[in-house]
């Protein structure tokens, strides 16, 4: 009635105002989510790839936001289990809940295997985290990896050596992975005079050493490069299906939407896509951290629970991913002028400009030089201008990246018919084949910088042991001896298979014996038992026999005057050393007047052996009260297991002992732990780059599908076709794997200049050039089957 009214007098009717501001965005982004999901099969299709290719980016961002969760749970659990400390002056007596402890921990082949050996002095001992009680004499309980090692035909020789009474299996609160070969044994014969220790509990705090300055740096730029590549495939992503949406963006303009509608609309569509690719990206990382319980990455593992994202973090990330979706779709809709006829793309008709792109990389570069350098001296080490002066270093590649194929492609002509069906589709349009490049552009410069920072550093964290393992190759150990254990352990490793030397000793601190006046030191040397075999492996030695002993100086004045005020010819030596402390009974030995004076030579752990040297003709091991035996084995490295015979041996002889490999070179716990997250991380990158190419070739060819079809109807071969997708990929790659090299050569000779190291190797890019040529054939292959599914004369058909 009251528009008649307006009729009939002539007044306009009001209009309606149009929301401004924070309403329009809302209602805009609004409509987009509707269009996404009501917009039929093309949009759904759209939507579903976008939100794939967020999801696996979201997936793997949750996953790097639980390292810390895993690690902060991997630590709980190693001191859970720790004896508490028992070194204090108010040593614990003994009761009904101590027990006593000594490590048992082992290696068999390639792994390693932790473990305790373990008495209860009373009724009711505490026990570690995991068992539900103490394994008897006899007795032992397993972590369940271990328990399918020993049951299965690969841990046969192992089971030899842990010959013992499986009763239990230890539960995930007392393992530190899944994967953890760990187990506690019994004994009735462990005091503490044989090398127990007691405890009242556990759950001992570790002591730690601060990560390396040095290794900070690799950390902070380990997490830079694998974390980049992640974000920019996620702003790739969010840009699928780019030139279908643009045509319905015209076709919104044609109805009179303006221009910021528009493009608050698309930004609509990218939200949802973005906001369902975090639901699928929980869903996948959910599903995942199942199966990585089950897995072992570079012999990494760990418990599905303790894979839970840093809440700060995955709130973090939930909000950041759909702010970029709609951040980047409004940037990229900026070149784009969408009119009501059509939609007109500025790179087609202005190139894109240079300057601009050079200021991230360049800015990079100086924060980093100007960070200052960083050395073993430094307290600490700012994440910030290196962590900030890295991504400018690699954002700025990608922003590089687009230019650089541009302009190159620009310049191709001629050819055969497949290189110019490529090449004619990157002058058209390159954008997109940059895009689905620029991921692994990023992985491969941060994996060549990161890879320039090992070789630099590599000999910093490798230690130079003075170790002779063409002399022997493994070293055995005890705390305890007596002549029983000494000879046993001689000839038993002597009988064992593969052994082909050893040598064995008995060593103990001797003093002079008398009272020493105000503060003067005691003079004290040692005193070294062994065959002639053995002395003359420690010594100069021309001639030796059973009874003989001699006097050996080193290269060290200073202790060579320690050992003529204790070692005097023809005098006496006391043989316990700790009788002036504890009051106990000197057992004194006099030096014969026959000792000759000889030079000590390296071992073959490089150690050098001065003082006293006696055959056991000459000093009865049984009437050492203190001392230790130790045998360094030659075995035959021709023969299989031949390490594991000795192992068993020594296991046998005393379950304690300790044995270890000689190596010429140790690596640093700290840097080969660094190294391990290095390469699951990497994995995992390079398999979402790859998962991120192929889903994008495969949106490129959704793209192209009425061109293809068009292509087959006039009679192109299949084979030319797949020839030009080929190339179409292979072009933008071979063009960012070379500014990859290049920056990331620059980015490696920047940061170590932050720690004072030169470039050792300018040729480390080489392997990942080889990955590239790699990728470019898996991800040609892989998108051939759609490919030929697109290839059909009905793809002409349309609505």
């Amino acid at each position: 009635m009251t528009k008649l009214l307006d009729r009939c007098t002539g007044t306009p009717p009001a209009r309606a105002t149009a929301p401004t501001g924070l309403a329009a965005w809302v209602r805009d982004l609004g409509l987009g989510i509707r269009f996404a999901v009501s917009g039929g099969r093309e949009s759904w299709a759209r939507t579903i790839l976008t939100a794939v290719g967020v999801g696996l980016g979201v997936a793997l961002l949750f996953c790097a936001a639980s390292v810390p969760s895993v690690l902060d749970s991997r630590s709980a659990r190693q001191e859970a289990r720790t004896p508490a400390d028992a070194s204090r002056e108010s040593r614990p007596e003994a009761s009904d809940t101590t027990v006593l402890w000594a490590d048992a921990s082992t290696e068999f082949r390639d792994k390693y295997i932790a473990g305790k050996i373990l008495r209860a002095e009373g009724t009711d001992p505490v026990r570690p985290p995991g068992v539900d009680r103490l394994p008897g004499p006899g007795e032992m309980v397993v972590s369940p990896a271990l328990g399918e090692l020993l049951a299965s035909p690969e841990g046969k020789l192992l089971a030899e050596r842990l010959n013992y009474r499986v009763i239990g299996t230890i539960s995930d609160s007392g393992l530190l992975s899944p994967s953890e070969l760990h187990h506690y044994v019994g004994s009735s014969t462990l005091t503490a005079d044989n090398g127990g220790h007691r405890t009242t509990a556990f759950g001992g705090r570790l002591m730690r050493e601060p990560m390396d300055p040095v290794l900070v740096v690799v950390v902070i730029l380990m997490c830079v490069v694998l974390l980049v590549p992640v974000a920019i495939f996620i702003a790739t992503a969010v840009r699928f299906g780019g030139e279908r949406r643009d045509r319905r963006l015209a076709a919104l303009r044609l109805v009179g939407a303006d221009i910021r509608t528009t493009r608050r609309i698309a930004a609509g569509e990218a939200l949802f896509g973005s906001l369902l690719g975090l639901v699928i990206g929980a869903g996948v990382f959910l599903a995942a951290r199942q199966v990585l319980g089950g897995v072992q990455v570079w012999r990494v593992s760990t418990f599905p629970g303790d894979i839970t994202p840093v809440p700060a973090l995955a709130a973090l990330i939930a909000l950041a991913v759909p702010a970029a979706a709609v951040a980047v779709t409004l940037a990229a809709l900026r070149s784009v002028a969408i009119e009501p006829l059509g939609v007109v793309r500025s790179n087609g008709t202005r190139r894109r400009r240079l300057w601009w792109r050079l200021v991230p990389p360049v800015a990079g570069m100086v924060v980093l030089v100007m960070t200052g350098t960083v050395d073993e001296k430094t307290q600490a080490v700012d994440p910030y201008p290196l962590a900030g002066g890295a991504v400018l270093v690699l954002v700025g590649l990608v922003l590089l990246l687009p230019w650089l194929v541009e302009a190159v492609v620009g310049r191709l002509k001629g050819g055969p018919v497949p290189w110019q069906l490529s090449t004619r589709r990157l002058q058209l349009n390159s954008g997109p084949a940059a895009r689905a490049v620029s991921g692994i552009t990023v992985a491969v410069a941060g994996a060549i910088a990161l890879q320039m920072l090992f070789a630099g550093i590599d000999d910093d964290f490798n230690d130079v042991t003075g170790q002779d393992p063409s002399r022997a190759q493994v070293s055995v150990s005890a705390e305890v001896a007596n002549g029983e254990l000494a000879n046993r352990m001689i000839t038993d490793f002597r009988k064992t298979k593969g052994v082909k030397s050893v040598v064995g000793t008995v060593e103990t601190y001797v003093t002079r014996p008398g009272k020493v006046g105000g503060d003067e030191i005691q003079p004290t040397s040692t005193l070294t038992v062994g065959d002639c075999a053995t002395l003359r492996e420690l010594a100069r030695i021309a001639s030796c026999e059973n009874g003989d002993t001699f006097v050996v100086h080193s290269d060290d004045a200073e202790q060579n005057d320690w050992v003529d005020r204790t070692a005097r010819i023809g005098k006496t030596v006391n043989l316990n050393p700790y009788s002036e402390d504890d009051g106990s009974k000197a057992v004194l030995w006099t030096l014969p007047e026959s000792t000759h004076k000889v030079v000590a030579k390296p071992d073959p752990m490089g150690r050098v052996h001065d003082g006293i040297f006696a055959t056991p003709g000459a000093v009865a091991v049984s009437t050492l009260p203190a001392a230790t035996t130790g045998a360094q084995v030659k075995i035959d490295e021709g023969l299989p297991d031949a390490v594991e015979y000795v192992r068993n041996t020594a296991a046998r002889i005393d379950p304690a002992m300790r044995v270890f490999s000689l190596r010429e070179v140790e690596r640093n716990k700290q840097y080969a732990s660094v190294q391990s997250g290095l390469l699951v991380g990497a994995t995992g990158t390079m398999a979402l780059i790859a998962a991120s190419m192929l889903v994008s070739q495969v949106e490129q060819l959704r793209e192209r599908r009425r061109l293809l079809s068009v292509l087959i109807a006039f009679g192109t071969r299949r084979a030319t076709l797949g020839w030009s997708v080929l190339w179409q990929t292979a072009v933008p790659i071979i063009l960012g794997l070379a500014l990859a090299v290049v920056g990331g050569l620059a980015l490696g000779a920047a940061v170590l200049s932050l720690i004072e190291k030169s470039v050792s190797d300018w040729w480390v890019f080489l392997p990942f050039a080889g990955a590239g040529a790699a990728l470019i054939l898996v991800v040609t292959l892989l998108s051939l089957p759609p490919l030929w599914r697109l290839m059909r004369p009905d793809g002409l058909r349309t609505e």
